[in-house]
């Protein structure tokens, strides 16, 4: 896929992964509740390491490519909905 995502793709698919992120994780929130650019973790919407192992699994078998722990730029890929949304566009198979 694009190396950069246009903001209309990656909007697009904010919902969804949303969507896969409380579905994934049973979280006790509506998708349409999670702010674009909020923090995953901390104060934002509290997720923790296992939690990303989930949604990187969940991702992965959706979307048909890896997310390794060992990446370096995972802080910054799953740092809100957003940057994970436009990691996605930019990687996936699916």
């Amino acid at each position: 896929m694009s190396e950069n995502p246009s903001p209309e793709i990656v909007d697009a698919l904010l919902p969804e992964v949303a969507e896969l992120i409380v579905a994934a994780l049973n979280l006790d929130v509506a998708p349409s509740e999670i702010e674009a650019d909020a923090p995953l973790f901390g104060d934002g919407l509290g997720l923790d390491s296992i939690d990303v192992l989930e949604i990187a699994l969940v991702i992965s078998k959706r979307y048909g490519f890896q997310l390794r722990s060992d990446n370096e730029d995972n802080v910054r890929i799953f740092t809100s909905l957003r940057t994970l949304s436009a990691h996605i566009a930019s990687q996936r198979t699916k």
